[in-house]
């Protein structure tokens, strides 16, 4: 039975089970975006070209996930929420056949950008989740949706490795279809039906965005912080390999990959850092994040050149960028509920802008500078927002201080 509800009716729809299927959607579905990088070697093999001939192949499901995210995130504002996830992972099962039976490069090409396009489903559901959510378990669930896509980001490359190792490129993406596939039968009977009607048309919809960074300072902050948390955590990654090549580890890149199983202490942090936004204010969470991420660069730094210093250092950093995330989302969902999917297209756009500027200076960094460059340029990244928010804070101060009739300047 399809029912229109408003927010205040919406609390208690959300059992455990639904948030978990929630979470091993986002998972299942953002995996999707990383399979390809271990999987190139084989795929420039089997159609014959170079290896460089496929280097760019992994920038295309960014760049189309970022045009999903700008043009189709918003509607679910505007259409029934559930119908929308199921049509996404529709179109999701077609671009992974593609993938998996591509037979020339530019074909491979296209399904991947379309890939890119259509796998928008986990920022799809992290809104639908913040809806469903009660208003004082919202960062919880958040935290706990949050926690599948990181596990999916994860053990994508893992996974894609073997599968590509014994049983081939292509199977990788008939796996990842037949998953789709059952993903979206268990989500269509397990998702509410839920509209959610604006009133506005597509093109208004889309031209709200812009009014919303506008009209909502917590949002522009929350995008100011989560663009440079997905910059430096992009240059890091991007970079690490390149300095554990180095002496006097000399790992090969099967050793590199096992450091992303370190981050599996963000899908632990994740559900509580977001039990603590509930319980205390989102913003100072989020700014603590910051602040443990910029200590994580210093501890890379001076670990350099010690296997527990990487190793603290990537505990601290994704500890700090779930802090941070989980924290900002639940932030900005609590704005406007009528418009989550709107602010967090928002939000997220300015995150993949972050990420790729990030992965840019990371690149640069370590070309001219090497590692410690590389900690520097993070560091600078975060103590631009750092120095935003006390700057504000600062100016906070004085106008509470300030006599009556004595305003401070604007800031």
């Amino acid at each position: 039975m399809n029912v229109e509800l408003e927010e205040p009716n919406v609390a208690g729809r959300l059992g455990r089970r639904t948030t978990l299927l929630m979470a091993i959607g986002c998972g299942v579905t953002v995996a999707n975006l990383h399979y390809v990088q271990p999987l190139l070697p084989q795929i420039a093999r089997d159609l014959h070209v170079a290896e460089g001939g496929v280097a760019h192949i992994p920038a295309l499901p960014q760049v189309g996930y970022a045009l999903g995210l700008l043009l189709i995130a918003p509607l679910g504002d505007m259409v029934e929420r559930r119908g929308l996830v199921i049509v996404m992972l529709a179109a999701v099962i077609v671009s992974l056949v593609g993938m998996a039976v591509a037979p020339t490069l530019g074909l491979l090409a296209l399904a991947s950008f379309l890939l890119g396009v259509t796998t928008i489903t986990p920022q799809l559901l992290l809104p639908f989740a913040a809806h469903l959510a009660p208003p004082g378990e919202r960062g919880r669930v958040v935290g706990a949706v949050q926690g599948g896509l990181l596990i999916g980001v994860l053990l994508s490359r893992t996974v894609s490795g073997l599968v590509g190792h014994y049983l081939g490129w292509r199977a990788m993406y008939g796996i990842a279809a037949g998953l789709t596939i059952l993903l979206l039968a268990v989500l269509r009977r397990a998702l509410p039906s839920d509209k959610s009607d604006t009133g506005l048309t597509y093109p208004r919809l889309i031209g709200s965005l812009w009014e919303m960074v506008r009209a909502e300072p917590a949002l522009r902050q929350a995008c100011l912080f989560g663009s440079a948390t997905f910059g430096v955590f992009l240059a890091f990654w991007s970079t690490l390999a390149f300095h554990l090549a180095e002496p006097p580890f000399r790992y090969g890149s099967e050793i590199v990959g096992l450091f992303g199983l370190v981050g599996v202490v963000g899908v632990l942090a994740a559900s509580w850092v977001g039990k603590l936004a509930d319980r205390s204010d989102s913003r100072s969470t989020a700014v603590l994040g910051l602040v443990l991420m910029l200590a994580s660069f210093f501890e890379l730094w001076i670990g350099s050149h010690r296997l527990w210093g990487i190793v603290a250092g990537v505990l601290l950093l994704d500890l700090g960028m779930q802090m941070t995330h989980v924290s900002n989302q639940a932030r900005i969902y609590a704005l406007r509920p009528d418009a989550r999917n709107r602010l967090n297209t928002i939000y997220m756009v300015s995150c993949c802008v972050g990420a790729g500027v990030g992965s840019i200076l990371g690149g640069f960094a370590w070309s001219r500078w090497g590692w410690g460059g590389v900690c520097a340029v993070c560091g600078l990244q975060l103590a631009v927002p750092l120095l935003v928010f006390a700057r504000g804070l600062i100016r906070r101060t004085e106008g509470e201080s300030a006599p009556e009739g004595v305003l401070p300047e604007p800031g």
